[in-house]
C-alpha cells in the first residue's frame, strides 16, 4: 500500500473495451482507499454507466477519434485534441491528481500528455492482441505500459511493459443460479432446451443480428437470447416474430444474469468481452467486428481460437451451417463443451485489476 491515499484519473471513455474495464480498476482503487477519478466521453454507452455505477466519481470531456490524416476533418481534431489537454490540465492541478492511468484509445492522449507535463506518474493499459496506434502514441508518455495479452508486448519496443491481464467487473465474480437468471430476464426455464446468448458489443451488431436470426429459425430446438441493442432492437425483433426460439432484449442491465442463463455464447471479439467470456468459462463463438480498427478483433479472436478457447468465425462465414456446428458439435457435447471451457478460463486473470491498483499505486523506484 502507498503512504497516503492517492487522487487517480482513470482515462476510459468511449467503448465498452474500454469503459468496463477502467471502472474495475475505479472499484478496487476505493476498496484500497485510494479515490479514481474516471474520464469518460459523452456518449451513451458512458451516461449509462455513470448511472449504473453512481458510487463512482466521473467527469465527461469531449470524445476523440482521429480521422484519417488528410481528412477535412482533421484541423477539428487536433483543436478538441488541445482544447482537451487543457481541460485535463486544469482537472488534474484542481483534483491535485497524483496518477493518470489510460485504458486506451485518444481519449487517453491528452489527459497522459497533461499529466506527465505536470510532472504525474502516468500509464497506458491495452487489453488487445494488436494494441490500437493510440495506444503506441500514448506509451511514449508512460512509465509503463500494462497489457492484457503477451502478443501485445512486441508493439511497445523500447518501452517497459507488464501482463496484467484486463480487469473484470465485480458483478461478474459470482453468477446467480440459471433459475436466477431466467426470472430476472423474463423467460420461462426448460432445462432440456440450450440457450445461445448472443452479444453484438458497443460498436456494431446489425448485420450480426440479422444473420444470427436466420441461421437461428433453421435451428427451433434450441432457445436463442439475442441482445440486440436499442437502436436496432425495433428491426430485429420483426425479423425474429415468427421464430418462438428467438428472444429479443435492447438492451440489458443485468448482464451476470444473461451470462449464467447461456449454455453458449456468440460475440464479438472485443477484449472486454473476451474477458468477460474468460472469466465465467462459457463456450462461445467469436465473431470479430469486421471494420475494427486494424481488424484488431480478429487477432483477438485468433489469439484465443489457437488455444482452443473459443471458435474463430468471420463474419463473411457466419451462416446455418456454422452455428449449427458451435451449437451441435461444441455447445450439445459434454466433453467438447467443457474441454472448452477449461480452455478460456486459461485466459481469465482475477487479479488484473488488483495487479494494476497495486503497480499505478504504489510505483517501484
Amino acid at each position: 500500500m502507498s503512504q497516503r491515499p492517492l487522487n487517480i484519473i482513470i482515462a476510459c471513455g468511449g467503448t465498452g473495451g474500454h469503459l468496463f474495464p477502467g471502472i474495475a480498476v475505479a472499484q478496487e482503487l476505493r476498496k484500497q482507499g485510494h479515490r479514481p477519478i474516471l474520464l469518460i466521453s459523452r456518449k451513451d454507452i458512458d451516461a449509462e454507466a455513470s448511472g449504473k455505477y453512481g458510487d463512482l466519481e466521473f467527469h465527461s470531456v469531449p470524445a476523440i477519434a482521429k480521422p484519417p490524416l488528410l481528412s477535412l476533418r482533421t484541423p477539428a481534431f487536433f483543436a478538441k485534441l488541445l482544447s482537451t489537454y487543457l481541460s485535463c490540465r486544469r482537472l488534474i492541478k484542481r483534483e491535485r491528481c497524483d496518477v493518470v492511468l489510460g485504458m486506451g484509445g485518444f481519449t487517453s492522449l491528452p489527459p497522459i500528455i497533461a499529466g506527465r507535463h505536470l510532472g504525474r506518474l502516468c500509464y497506458v493499459h491495452d487489453s488487445n492482441a494488436l494494441p490500437g496506434r493510440a495506444n503506441r502514441l500514448t506509451a511514449r508518455w508512460c512509465q509503463r505500459v500494462l497489457i492484457g495479452l503477451p502478443e501485445a508486448a512486441a508493439y511497445f519496443p523500447g518501452r517497459p511493459s507488464q501482463v496484467v491481464g484486463t480487469p473484470c467487473r465485480e458483478e461478474f465474480n459470482s453468477l446467480p443460479s440459471p433459475e436466477q437468471a431466467y426470472a430476472s430476464l423474463g423467460l420461462s426455464l426448460n432445462s432440456q432446451q440450450a440457450l445461445i446468448l448472443v452479444v453484438g458489443g458497443s460498436q456494431g451488431a446489425r448485420q450480426l443480428n440479422s444473420q444470427v436470426v436466420e441461421a437461428a429459425k433453421q435451428q427451433p430446438e434450441v432457445r436463442f437470447l439475442i441482445i440486440a441493442g436499442s437502436l436496432d432492437y425495433e428491426r430485429v425483433s420483426q425479423l425474429a416474430a415468427d421464430a418462438s426460439n428467438i428472444s429479443v432484449l435492447g438492451f440489458c442491465s443485468q448482464m451476470a444474469a444473461a451470462y449464467a442463463a447461456a449454455d453458449g455464447i456468440i460475440a464479438r471479439a472485443g477484449a472486454s468481452t473476451l474477458t468477460e467470456l474468460a472469466h465465467i468459462g462459457k463456450a462461445s463463438m467469436l465473431i470479430p467486428l469486421p471494420s475494427a480498427a486494424d481488424d484488431h478483433q480478429s487477432h483477438n479472436a485468433r489469439a484465443f481460437s489457437s488455444k482452443k478457447a473459443a471458435i474463430h468465425c468471420p463474419q463473411s462465414e457466419l451462416n446455418a451451417e456454422s452455428l449449427r456446428h458451435f451449437v451441435q458439435d461444441i455447445v450439445l457435447n459434454e466433453q467438447a463443451r467443457s474441454e472448452m471451457e477449461r480452455a478460456i478460463r486459461q485466459f481469465d486473470k482475477p487479479d488484473a485489476a488488483a495487479q494494476i491498483a497495486s503497480i499505478i499505486a504504489c510505483p517501484k523506484p
